[in-house]
C-alpha cells in the first residue's frame, strides 16, 4: 500500500514551501490565486487529505461533540441522533452519545461537559433543568441547546414553534368537524415546558373556533411511552368523556393511543381522529397510518451542529443565537387521509 501524501509531497509537486501549502489549506487570504491553483492541483493529482485529527489536537481540541437526549429507546431521540452524527461526521467531528433520563444530576453532568478533556462542546435536550442551572453554568464550555427556548436567553438553542404546531395540528381536526378533542400528555398548569407550550397551542386553536375549552379532556401522562398512551386512551373511553379527537403530544403516545382505541371497538378515524408529534419511522407504518406533526429533525441537527461548531471556533465572538427550524403537519390515514 503506498504511503500516504504529506504536505512536504503535496509542496513539492507544487513547488512551493510546505508553508504555502499550510496556508492555502487554511484558506489564508495572502496566497496568489495562481500559486492556490498550483497547490490545488497538487492536492487533487496526490489524493492528499487533510489530517483533522492532528489540526485538532494542535489547537488543544479532541475533534469530539456530545449529544446528550432523554432517552435513546424514545424513537424521536434516536432518529434525531442519526442526524446529528451524519451531520458531525461532514464536519470532520466525532459524536459521543449519552441518555441522560431526564435526571437533572445527569443533565448537569452532560451540561459541565462530563470529562470536558474528551469534548469540545455539548448538544443537550433538557428536561429536568431549571433557569438556574442553565445561568449559572461554566460558560467556558460551548453549548447548544435542544427543545425549548431557554429562560434568560443564556445558551445557544435550536427548536420549533411548539404553539403553532400544537395550533395547526388542532386546526385540522377541527378541520374535520371533531369538537371534542384530548390532549394526551398535556399539562394546563406548569412552567413553560413542550407539554405546557403545546396545551396553549391547542388552546388557541380552540378559542379561535369558538369552541369551549374542557379542562377534563386535558390528559397528563407520567411518561411518553407506548404504554403511557394506551393508558391514556382507554381511561378517556372508561371514563365516558366522549372525545372524538385524540392529539397525542408525541407518536409513542399516539400509537399506545390507536392500540388502546382498537381494544375498546373504537374506529380510527371512524369513530374518532389522532393526531401525533415527531413523525418517527413508525408512524407512517401504523394501521391506521398515523397523522403527525413533523418537525425538521435533519434542519434542527444541522443548526445545532452548526451553531456549537461556530461556539466553540470563536466562544466569545458572535451574540447568542436562537435558531426556529421547521415543521409541518403530514395527514395521513388517523384523520381520514
Amino acid at each position: 500500500m503506498a504511503a500516504r501524501p504529506r504536505i512536504k509531497d503535496v509542496a513539492e509537486y507544487a513547488g512551493v514551501s510546505p508553508k504555502t501549502v499550510s496556508n492555502v489549506i487554511n484558506n489564508f487570504e495572502h496566497v496568489s490565486e495562481r500559486t492556490r491553483a498550483a497547490v490545488q492541483e497538487a492536492i487533487d493529482a496526490l489524493g492528499y487529505r487533510v489530517n483533522i485529527a492532528g489540526r485538532q489536537l494542535r489547537q488543544g481540541r479532541t475533534g469530539m461533540i456530545t449529544l446528550a437526549v432523554p432517552e435513546l429507546d424514545v424513537a424521536y431521540f434516536a432518529e434525531l441522533a442519526k442526524h446529528v452524527m451524519d451531520e458531525a461526521a461532514a464536519r470532520g467531528r466525532t459524536v459521543l452519545l449519552h441518555s441522560t433520563e431526564a435526571v437533572r444530576e445527569r443533565e448537569l453532568a452532560a451540561l459541565q461537559g462530563f470529562d470536558a478533556q474528551f469534548s469540545d462542546g455539548v448538544i443537550l435536550s433538557p428536561l429536568a433543568l431549571n433557569p438556574r442551572d442553565l445561568a449559572t453554568r461554566d460558560r467556558r464550555l460551548p453549548v447548544v441547546l435542544l427543545g425549548e427556548r431557554p429562560a434568560g436567553g443564556s445558551t445557544d438553542h435550536v427548536g420549533i414553534d411548539n404553539v403553532r404546531a400544537a395550533r395547526e395540528a388542532t386546526e385540522h381536526l377541527l378541520s374535520r368537524g371533531r369538537r371534542r378533542i384530548a390532549v394526551v400528555g398535556g399539562a394546563v398548569r406548569g412552567r413553560q415546558g413542550t407539554d405546557r407550550l403545546r396545551t396553549d397551542g391547542y388552546r388557541e386553536a380552540l378559542g379561535a373556533a369558538g369552541v369551549p375549552f374542557d379542562a377534563d379532556l386535558v390528559i397528563p401522562v407520567g411518561a411518553y411511552h407506548w404504554r403511557d398512551g394506551a393508558r391514556a386512551a382507554a381511561s378517556l373511553v372508561e371514563r365516558g368523556l366522549g372525545p372524538d379527537a385524540l392529539l397525542c403530544l408525541n407518536d409513542h403516545l399516539a400509537l399506545g393511543a390507536l392500540r388502546a382505541l382498537h381494544e375498546h371497538g373504537r374506529s380510527v378515524p371512524g369513530d374518532l381522529d389522532v393526531v401525533g408529534f415527531d413523525d418517527i419511522e413508525a408512524s407512517r407504518f401504523s394501521v391506521p397510518s398515523l397523522t403527525t406533526v413533523a418537525p425538521d429533525k435533519r434542519e434542527i441537527a444541522r443548526a445545532a451542529v452548526s451553531l456549537l461548531l461556530e461556539r466553540i471556533d470563536a466562544p466569545d465572538g458572535t451574540a447568542l443565537r436562537d435558531h426556529m427550524a421547521g415543521h409541518r403537519i403530514i395527514v395521513r390515514e388517523s384523520t381520514g387521509g
